[in-house]
């Protein structure tokens, strides 16, 4: 033997006893500092919190990680040998090192003399994303091998690709394949094609360089990398392979499948998490279970969306978004790129003017689609001035925009599109299950990313008109009844803490003598709620109406109370009126059903107390008796009277829903600042707002009849669809009587304009009416032969 060759092969193996020697040295050093694998047992991945509605439909999902952790079984053998294929065929063979991966990264190393990926195996890729950083050293990857011997000591090859398919980045903040496959593909990950599969397993090698929106012909590139090793590996036949190589790239980005888009309750749900869980209600997976109705969300949604549209129509036309110039050489795409950057905002699609005809407009939406406007959605565009007054109708679409001008057009019906734009003012719409509190609907806005103001739950607001049931409930309950008296006449107050004097008038401006409170809340009389609460006494109704959920402190004590200066949100006003429609018990809003955590444990469940009428305690739910705070006798008969606003009063539009268990009261505040409806049966309350939220006025004549009933219609239409009539049933101690509508006394034997009328049995009238006295005359009547009632005011 030469003894060149002798020397070489003494010192190599003086080498190998001495890297021996060092290895065993470094193990004894290093692996009493490795972590235990048995956290790996319990891994709780960062998975985003998501809100479904009470069926189930996903409502909307937080968190900056996009995971769907899927178990071992519920991962198709096609995704697995995908994997494989592209990361570590041997995996099932090896036991958690591959030597063989390991000398050829070596053997590279003392060709090239530069350190590689190479020898990376799945289980050390788990050891290096569960515990280790992506630093290259020899240190580091030395700590790599032992973890991965260790974790395939304790760990099953089943458990191990698991945890890896689960956790891998794979772009686009997507962790783990089950995630990758909506994120990209928009789909589950069991109904994802052979080339789709192998596209994904093609992205931990690098997820941004083969992403396949990013670079789609790189991603190719790679996905067919994965498809060829699939095919040598024999894990697809020849034929699989022809059929997914030729399968374009058909990837985009998704976001998370909505079911139902209700970003104002979605909101609501993700403040309250955060405040109770901290940063870990993004990261620990938890579910939130609504008590929102899917469909009477989206009723709720559409019905104040049309309203408010409705609205702007009424009002006039302010102009286009923007203006592009273009000629005919223009191409298309460049015309798409500039309108691209306007949002869509809330059921408004983006376009541009394309075409200006006589009566018609072609538009050319951000999508490339070219829609015609014709004149009926057209016409109503008449210059806006301001909100009490607009320009001449136009005559023709070149009165009203011009080629170029970038708008908003609506989709009012399939393929029938209309001239519209972002409405000014601001809407709310709440609807209650009375029984419970829980909230069935609810929207703050037109659009919450166009403002993100939730006007339901935090627009405090005068009610106006819509309070004075609760004046008139704290009447009844005093001893007053629906047909006391009171002087609908002018009143004056001097220094009455408002101003110098106050001079109240009825929103007609005419005043209608003596009526009866039944007939004054009807229509709305302003001058009869004034004296009423100035008889039953401001510092009672306070208190009175603090039973229903109002805050004393934003009860103003003084008369302005009747009129409903309060300051109340939709949510409370709802609140305030689930008393009334399920016959005096307080109930609390909630709209959290329960909370399940990241192990499908239930952390929270409501136990909301119940308004129960012919019971002692609640029904299952584990809820107790709701308090009684007002009587069944005096909730019936302000029921009575407020179903009396919907027959023949300022709540008379809402006779098309064609019911007789509809009340409810309308409220208009001072120059038409706040337009409310607030209604009810005996299932549901919803109240409906509409304003502008720097409280100027919303015009001439949008009253809460015109405003904001049409959205509590709306709603209520589809609410009560195929539902039987629900109203509170007569109770005990509640009378019927025949009296004279003049007087509100007992009619006379032969009367015959004598009416019926309810009456608390301890409060029935028992004095007949007076005999006629020629002399005297009820003011302002036409009828100069009736007696004058007494007044009590």
């Amino acid at each position: 033997m030469p003894k060149l060759l002798r020397r070489l092969i003494i010192s190599l193996a003086a080498l190998s006893v001495f890297g021996l020697a060092a290895l065993v040295a470094a193990y004894f050093y290093v692996a009493p500092q490795l972590p235990s694998v048995e956290v790996l047992r319990d891994v709780r991945f960062q998975v985003p919190l998501q809100v479904y509605t009470s069926s189930g439909q996903l409502l909307a999902e937080y968190g900056t990680k996009k995971r769907d952790p899927l178990k071992y079984e519920q991962i198709p053998k096609s995704v697995i040998n995908a994997f494989l294929a592209a990361e570590d065929d041997r995996f099932f063979e090896h036991p958690g090192v591959d030597y063989h991966g390991l000398l050829r990264a070596a053997g590279l190393l003392v060709v090239t003399g530069e350190k590689s990926q190479g020898g990376s195996t799945i289980t050390m890729q788990v050891a290096r994303n569960f515990f280790l950083s992506s630093e290259k050293t020899f240190l580091r990857k030395f700590n790599e091998i032992l973890l991965s011997l260790k974790i395939e000591s304790e760990l099953s090859k089943e458990q191990i690709l698991a945890l890896y398919l689960n956790q891998i980045y794979l772009g686009n903040r997507a962790y783990g394949v089950g995630s990758a496959a909506q994120v990209y593909y928009g789909r589950p990950l069991d109904q994802l094609n052979l080339a789709e599969i192998a596209m994904i397993a093609g992205l931990p090698k690098a997820p941004s360089r083969y992403n396949p929106v990013a670079d789609p012909k790189r991603a190719q590139l790679r996905r067919d990398y994965v498809l060829n090793r699939m095919l040598k590996l024999g894990f697809i036949t020849q034929a699989e392979h022809d059929k997914a190589i030729v399968e374009p790239v058909s990837a985009k980005l998704y976001q998370a499948t909505i079911d139902l888009q209700a970003p104002y309750v979605g909101e609501m749900v993700r403040s309250y998490i955060y405040e109770k869980y901290g940063e870990n209600a993004y990261t620990d997976g938890y579910k939130v279970y609504v008590t929102i109705d899917a469909h009477l969300q989206q009723a709720a949604q559409e019905s104040l969306r049309q309203a408010l549209l409705d609205y702007d129509r009424r009002h006039g036309y302010r102009g286009p978004i923007s203006h592009i110039k273009f000629t005919a050489a223009t191409a298309v795409a460049d015309i798409l790129e500039q309108i691209d950057p306007v949002p869509e905002v809330g059921n408004l699609k983006v376009a541009m003017v394309y075409k200006v005809k006589e009566q018609e407009i072609v538009a050319l939406r951000a999508n490339g689609e070219q829609v015609q406007v014709p004149w009926q959605g057209l016409s109503w565009a008449a210059r806006y001035i301001n909100s009490r007054s607009i320009g001449a109708a136009p005559k023709s679409a070149s009165d009203i925009i011009k080629s170029g001008d970038v708008i908003y057009i609506q989709e009012r019906s399939p393929q029938q599109w209309a001239l519209a734009q972002i409405p000014e003012p601001g809407a709310a719409i709440v609807s209650l299950n009375p029984h419970d509190g829980s909230v069935l609907a609810l929207s703050g806005g037109f659009d919450f990313f166009h403002t993100k103001f939730n006007r339901a739950t935090q627009a405090k607001r005068q009610p106006g008109s819509s309070f004075k049931p609760f004046v008139y409930a704290a009447a009844l309950e005093q001893g007053f009844t629906a047909a006391s008296i009171i002087n609908d006449a002018p009143v004056v107050f001097e220094n009455s803490g408002l101003e110098s004097s106050w001079r109240p008038e009825n929103y007609s401006g005419e005043i209608y003598g003596p009526t009866r409170l039944r007939e004054a809340l009807t229509h709305s009389r302003n001058l009869v709620s004034i004296r009423l609460l100035q008889a039953v006494g401001v510092g009672y109704t306070i208190d009175f109406a603090t039973k229903f959920g109002f805050e004393p402190t934003r009860l103003p004590r003084d008369l302005s109370l009747s009129l409903g200066t309060a300051s109340v949100t939709p949510m409370e006003l709802a609140a305030g009126y689930t008393v009334f429609a399920n016959g005096g018990f307080r109930v609390t809003p909630h709209f959290i059903n329960k909370i399940v955590d990241g192990n499908g444990k239930t952390v929270f469940k409501a136990h909301p107390a119940i308004a129960c009428l012919e019971c002692d305690m609640a029904d299952e739910t584990g809820g107790s008796r709701a308090p009684r705070v007002v009587s069944e006798q005096v909730t019936y008969i302000a029921t009575s009277m407020m179903q009396d606003v919907i027959r023949y009063g300022t709540g008379r539009r809402a006779l098309q829903l064609g019911r007789s268990d509809l009340a409810g009261k309308t409220g208009t505040t001072n120059d038409q600042r706040d337009a409310w409806f607030a209604g009810y049966n005996g299932d549901i309350v919803t109240v409906s707002w509409v304003g502008l939220d720097d409280a100027k006025s919303l015009g001439s004549d949008e009253t809460g009849g015109k405003a904001a009933l049409p959205i509590w219609i709306d709603y209520m239409r589809v609410a009560l669809k195929g539902r039987p009539e629900a109203t509170q049933p007569q109770p005990s101690g509640i009378v019927t009587v025949k009296i004279d509508p003049r007087t509100g006394l007992l009619a006379n034997a032969d009367q015959g304009d004598a009416i019926f009328e309810i009456f608390r049995s301890d409060t029935a009238p028992e004095e007949r009416a007076p005999d006629i006295d020629e002399s005297i005359t009820a003011p302002h009547s036409s009828d100069g032969d009736k007696p004058a009632p007494q007044l009590l005011f």
